[in-house]
């Protein structure tokens, strides 16, 4: 796996940091994600994951129907593992 390059990344402190200096937490504009609805989803407009090719270290993972909404991120060969899994028939509802 490709370590995720962020030295060119611009951050800025989330305002849901602590406004004294303390407990901040800093977030990122700069990625900016294409999006493609999973093979695995419902064709008719329910139950639609989205996920992102364009990063090499992990796997933006989406609700389609809540874009704005919060996104999950795993490693890629996390990912890569459980869409093997999904594929081999080794998850079952």
């Amino acid at each position: 796996m490709r370590p995720l390059d962020l030295s060119a990344v611009s951050w800025r402190k989330s305002s849901y940091s602590n406004s004294d200096g303390g407990a901040c937490v800093e977030v990122s504009d700069d990625f900016v994600a294409a999006w493609r609805k999973s093979s695995y989803s419902n064709q008719d407009g329910g139950a639609c994951v989205e996920v992102s090719d364009d990063f090499a270290a992990v796997v933006p993972v989406r609700d389609s129907k809540n874009p704005h909404g919060p996104v999950l991120t795993f490693a890629a060969d996390g990912w890569a593992s459980f869409v093997s899994a999904l594929k081999d028939g080794e998850l079952r509802a």
